[in-house]
This record gives C-alpha cells, sequence and structure tokens, in this order.
C-alpha cells in the first residue's frame, strides 16, 4: 500500500483509561476506497480506534493520519465536518425534522445548498425528502433513523466514513436491507469506510479487510476469505468457530 493511496493510518497509537489499556501500540492503514470492519470482543479497543480517526478520542502516544496528514495538527471540529461519522443507533437530534438532521454538516459549514444536499442524501437511503423530510426521529422505525444517521454523514459528500456499530440494534431484515444499502453506496461513491461491528459475518459480508482486535492489540488484518482460511492466532481461530465460521 503506497503512501499516496493511504486514506486512513495509525502508527503506533497508544490509549489509556486510568489504569485501562484501551489501545497497545495499534498500527492500521486503510486504502482510499477500502472498507475496513474492526471486530473483537467488548473492550477490545474498537471504538477507541474508530474514534481516533476523528478525533473524539485522543491518543496518548503514536500517529494517526488522516489523508496525509497529522490529525493531531488538525482542527477537531474541522476534522469531524469533512469525515463521515455514524454513532451507534444514529444519534439524531430529536427536535429536529428529518430533512434538518440530515442536513446538519454542511449548514454548520456554512454551505448555501446544505438542504439540496440533505434531499439528495436522504434520496439515496430510500427515505425521499417530500415524504420524510418533515417528520421527526421518533415518527420513524429505527432502521429509517438509521437511514437518516447515514444520509447525514453522506450530505457533506465525504470521502471518507466512519460507523460505531451502525446496524447493531436493528432486527435481522432491517438490517440486512441497511447493510445492503450501505454496501451499495459505499461501491458506488467510491467512499473510504472504516466500521466497528461484533458480527463477524457481517464484517466478511461487507468489508475488504477485517482487523480482528483483542486487549488493545491487533491480532490479524486480512481479507475475510483469508482469515477464515489462514487465522493468525488461537484468538483468532477461537473466535471464527464461535461464530461458526470455522471448525472447533
Amino acid at each position: 500500500m503506497t503512501a499516496d493511496r493511504v486514506a486512513l493510518s495509525a502508527d503506533g497509537v497508544s490509549k489509556r483509561y486510568g489504569g485501562s489499556v484501551a489501545l497497545d501500540s495499534v498500527s492500521l492503514e486503510v486504502a482510499a476506497g477500502e472498507c475496513v470492519a474492526l471486530v473483537g470482543e467488548s473492550g477490545s479497543g474498537k471504538t477507541t480506534l474508530l474514534r481516533c480517526f476523528n478525533r473524539m478520542t485522543e491518543w496518548d502516544s503514536g500517529t494517526v493520519r488522516v489523508d496525509g496528514e497529522d490529525a493531531a495538527a488538525l482542527d477537531p471540529v474541522e476534522l469531524r465536518r469533512r469525515v463521515g461519522y455514524v454513532p451507534q443507533e444514529g444519534g439524531l437530534l430529536p427536535h429536529w425534522t428529518v430533512l434538518r438532521n440530515a442536513a446538519l454538516v454542511p449548514w454548520l459549514r456554512g454551505d448555501a445548498g446544505a438542504e439540496a444536499a440533505a434531499a439528495g442524501a436522504l434520496a439515496r437511503v430510500g427515505l425521499p425528502a417530500a415524504q420524510y423530510g418533515g417528520r421527526w426521529p421518533r415518527e420513524l422505525s429505527g432502521g429509517q433513523r438509521q437511514r437518516v444517521a447515514i444520509a447525514r454523514s453522506l450530505a457533506a459528500s465525504p470521502t471518507i466514513m466512519l460507523l460505531d456499530e451502525p446496524f447493531g440494534a436493528l432486527d435481522a431484515i432491517t438490517r440486512a436491507e441497511l447493510q445492503t444499502v450501505f454496501d451499495e453506496l459505499r461501491r458506488a461513491t467510491g467512499i473510504t469506510a472504516v466500521f466497528v461491528t461484533h458480527d463477524l459475518h457481517e464484517a466478511a459480508l461487507l468489508a475488504d479487510r477485517v482487523a480482528v482486535l483483542r486487549r488493545g492489540r491487533i491480532e490479524q488484518v486480512a481479507p475475510p476469505a483469508e482469515l477464515v482460511a489462514h487465522p493468525a492466532t488461537d484468538y483468532v481461530r477461537d473466535l471464527l468457530a464461535r461464530a461458526r465460521m470455522v471448525g472447533a
């Protein structure tokens, strides 16, 4: 992976919360246009690593780069406005309409066409603004709220998107529908994506590569087929076995 193709990188990144180690000298590169899944058990460091890329978490040591720029030298507010972010369960503002929620980032940036960009993003996720734009988040299903959250991250036309367990709180049918929406959008736009999931099957379905974390360290990074065929450690093999992706 050459430097001019790296959209996101972490080099020796460590983070502690008091006496607890969240990240222990983690290194990872994500190529432009690539989709990488961060998987592992609770407390493995997945979300901490994800949130380092938009400086919602400040790391203790190491280097994080976004499009080749040292993230520590970037204004964190501006960084978050240029990198799409979908938090767990969407994080919509309940007192704002669907259209206003979707327009949040371009509105914050002062873009003249914020509502038009939001309407376009809503259409891309299957929620036309004429039908859904005036509704309140409480009037939507869980899957629809998550579609709005994805539209909000797309409205500012980011080249990078970060998603923290974006489908985890949904029922199986809705989850499958949203996975398809996300996969089609990502491939159509060429966006670089990193997403956190507990579900190895979801990671294998959506990601070009999977990074398995354990206790703040990366155990293995590989394409899904390689991960299944050649688990690098006993922990990865056990995780795959528990997900019934390889024999015990």
